[in-house]
């Protein structure tokens, strides 16, 4: 008797990552893609109705932090093992998603050799990282790394960067001056910084402008 295939779920919100995936897994021996998602919600309900073995998680979705979704699932399902999905070689991301229950961390460059040995490994309850993630995770510690910060947290640290007030800042982005203020404190929380102008000054000097 044949054993069964590792089930894939893939969550991305790149098509052409998606369509990419499928095609260098497409004849890889064991592995069947069982369905694909562009964003948290459609993960949650894939896998409320459906069996997947392996997620390949991308960490930037539309609607969720790819942390707090690992976390999640990861708590939820104990027998799914999440492989994360970035462009971002950052040690600080990295140890982050491996914290949240990640079993690896792959770039979106990856080989079809390195997809398949990371589904190897997560299956063997091994850690699993793509070669450049590897070097990075080996080179000596230099200054502090820059925090994991979300794509609105981004858009906003550089509005208040340009000199625009939360008032203005809610008014560009459609949203709440409520909001902006929450994002604000995350993002100097996140920066363990005592001030916004602490933010701006090392956002300067890793060259976030």
């Amino acid at each position: 008797m044949q054993p069964q295939p590792v089930s894939l779920l893939i969550v991305d919100d790149h098509p052409v990552v998606v369509a990419g995936i499928q095609s260098l897994l497409q004849e890889a021996p064991g592995i069947r893609v069982a369905g694909c998602c562009t964003d948290g919600q459609a993960a949650r309900a894939f896998l409320e109705r459906e069996h997947a073995d392996i997620l390949l998680l991308d960490i930037q979705l539309p609607d969720i932090n790819g942390l707090e979704l690992c976390l999640e699932l990861r708590t939820r399902y104990p027998h799914l093992r999440i492989l994360a999905l970035s462009n971002y070689n950052e040690k600080s991301m990295i140890s982050k998603m491996l914290e949240h229950g990640a079993s690896g961390y792959l770039l979106k460059n990856a080989s079809t050799q390195e997809l398949q040995e990371a589904i190897a490994a997560a299956m063997q309850d091994r850690l699993f990282f793509s070669s450049d993630v590897a070097k990075k995770m080996l080179e000596a510690p230099g200054k502090a790394p820059v925090p994991y910060l979300t794509r609105r947290e981004k858009e906003i640290l550089r509005l208040i960067m340009d000199g625009h007030t939360s008032n203005a800042i809610a008014d560009i982005l459609c949203i709440s001056q409520l909001t902006v203020e929450t994002h604000r404190r995350n993002i100097i929380r996140k920066f363990d910084a005592p001030s916004m102008g602490v933010v701006i000054k090392l956002a300067m000097e890793h060259g976030l402008t």
